[in-house]
């Protein structure tokens, strides 16, 4: 029997990468999927393409953009007419600017990166939290290694720092929403072969992870399909690194 049998899955970040492995990942184990993001002729073609890939109309696209609180009502909105209800939320949408010293990071640099990774999952949760908990509802965030307290590395302090803020984020909300049935977990990528690893040397990165390589965004995604089944159904304010052991 798939994993996810009639329930509805909101995925931000959800045209390319990661996001669009799990929007994938979740139709194929019966889900019923709306897939989120900015570009919304890439968003389009790919829900259409799924949707024949699996034989049924099961992707929606949405338009999203992840700073503005309007956006996510809108989300949640559409959601509703569409499907009824929301079960899992997958909050993924992120950017990664570029790492400098810090007396040249800029506020508009430092401020975009937390409206985005920070206050986006913050509109997300909070205007779902209701729908999810009347359905045992599931959180998953996407944060990074690079918010783990053991792991730091680069100039990338923006980043680092807005994906501690989801890490800490995600376990006040499991301590406090176990009571409504919401589960909420933490996923922390490694270094996974995305738009946002650009044009780095793979292989460098690789001599740095004990497995020897780096991820596909499939990898990440079969621990979000966990995350987000029954399977892991007495889980809650867990943050597992999926990171082939980067950041031990």
């Amino acid at each position: 029997m798939k994993r996810l049998c009639d329930k509805v899955a909101i995925v931000t970040g959800a045209t390319s990468g990661i996001g669009l492995a799990c929007a994938r990942t979740f139709a194929s184990e019966g889900a019923k999927v709306i897939m989120c993001g900015r570009n919304m002729e890439t968003g389009q073609r790919l829900a259409e393409s799924i949707n024949m890939e699996m034989g049924r109309c099961c992707v929606h696209y949405v338009y999203h953009e992840a700073e503005k609180e309007a956006s996510a009502e809108n989300i949640i909105s559409e959601t509703v007419k569409i499907e009824g209800k929301v079960d899992i939320l997958f909050n993924n949408a992120g950017v990664m600017l570029p790492s400098v010293e810090i007396e040249r990071l800029s506020a508009e640099d430092w401020n975009k990166t937390f409206s985005i990774n920070v206050n986006g999952y913050f509109f997300m949760c909070k205007h779902t939290k209701m729908l999810l908990a009347q359905n045992n509802g599931v959180i998953i965030n996407n944060a990074s290694i690079a918010g783990l307290h053991n792991y730091v590395i680069g100039r990338s302090y923006a980043y680092s720092a807005s994906k501690a803020a989801v890490i800490q984020f995600s376990r006040q909300m499991a301590k406090n929403y176990g009571e409504d049935r919401i589960r909420v977990n933490c996923i922390c990528p490694g270094i996974i072969e995305t738009k946002m690893l650009g044009d780095r040397d793979r292989e460098q990165y690789a001599k740095r992870i004990p497995l020897g390589y780096v991820g596909s965004p499939d990898d990440v995604a079969k621990v979000v399909l966990f995350l987000a089944s029954d399977e892991s159904s007495y889980l809650t304010g867990t943050v597992i690194p999926v990171d082939g052991g980067a950041s031990i």
